[in-house]
């Protein structure tokens, strides 16, 4: 059985492709709302975050023959423990990561490395900042920008009950956060960028599915500045950026020996899922 650890909508995509051409798939996510997606596709879901150890047992009890990250570009994390569970467990480790935008040079654009270089970019530009780079890093921004009088910050993420706590915690408004799930259309996006009067818009560079580029099109078009987070470097080894180079490279691992394709009803689905958690514990 395949595992996959799947952090972006083209990793749902990928999984069911790869599902189609009669592998069974493990899939990995962090958040339930992710598994529920997944689970309605017909795959084979486990949620939570991975450390090595437990990716490397997962591996083992499931005789996994090869590794396949479609974890988010961001999530350096979960890379380094795929590449290392892969290495100990002496599997082939196989990198899907959708093509990066390609921008021409613009007065307003602003391209930076790290977090805490777009907070400090943020803080030169100040005005009305808008943060779409979700909740995980927001500390950072928290820490340079709130308390400027010259700056609001406003935080856009998940609608989720810890994003909303941690907002509190860290002493963002309740008028300054937007708790919605996109991805979001061109209209939504100018709509939200005129309501808050958005003068700097920070994001990361994570890709085309995540409509990352009409986000940026669309500040740049309104006279907005954008903090552009571009993509951690990394030495993933097997990369491809296209489905097809990741089943071209599965077969050529695999074969033609493929297994019986899983046909499972909800009960038997629940069943291994369970059952895949215990192991987990």
């Amino acid at each position: 059985m395949i595992l996959m650890l799947c952090g972006t909508s083209d990793a749902r995509e990928l999984a069911i492709r790869i599902q189609q051409q009669g592998h069974n798939v493990l899939t990995s996510v962090v958040t339930e709302s992710a598994a529920q997606s997944l689970t309605e596709a017909g795959l084979l879901v486990r949620t939570g975050r991975l450390t090595v150890e437990a990716m490397v047992k997962l591996i083992l009890e499931n005789n996994t023959p090869v590794l396949v990250d479609a974890s988010h570009p961001f999530a350096e994390e979960a890379h380094a423990n795929a590449m290392e569970a892969a290495k100990q467990a002496d599997i082939p480790y196989i990198r899907y990561e959708r093509t990066g935008l390609a921008y021409d040079d613009h007065e307003l654009l602003h391209v930076v490395s790290s977090y805490d270089e777009a907070a400090l970019k943020a803080k030169e530009l100040k005005g009305s900042v808008m943060l779409t780079t979700g909740s995980k890093t927001l500390q950072i921004f928290t820490k340079h920008l709130l308390g400027d009088p010259d700056i609001r910050l406003v935080a856009r993420m998940l609608p989720r009950l810890d994003n909303m706590e941690k907002c509190g915690e860290l002493g963002v408004e309740q008028r300054n956060i937007i708790a919605m799930q996109g991805p979001f259309s061109r209209e939504m996006n100018e709509a939200l960028y005129k309501h808050y009067a958005t003068t700097v818009m920070v994001t990361k560079e994570s890709g085309k599915t995540g409509a990352v580029d009409e986000k940026i099109q669309s500040a740049l078009e309104l006279g907005i500045h954008v903090v552009l987070i571009s993509r951690p470097e990394a030495e993933f080894g097997t990369v491809f950026d296209h489905f097809d180079g990741v089943l071209d490279e599965l077969k050529s691992i695999l074969g033609n020996n493929l297994p019986d394709r899983l046909n499972l009803n909800n009960a038997t689905l629940n069943g291994l899922i369970v059952n895949i958690e215990r192991r987990m514990e």
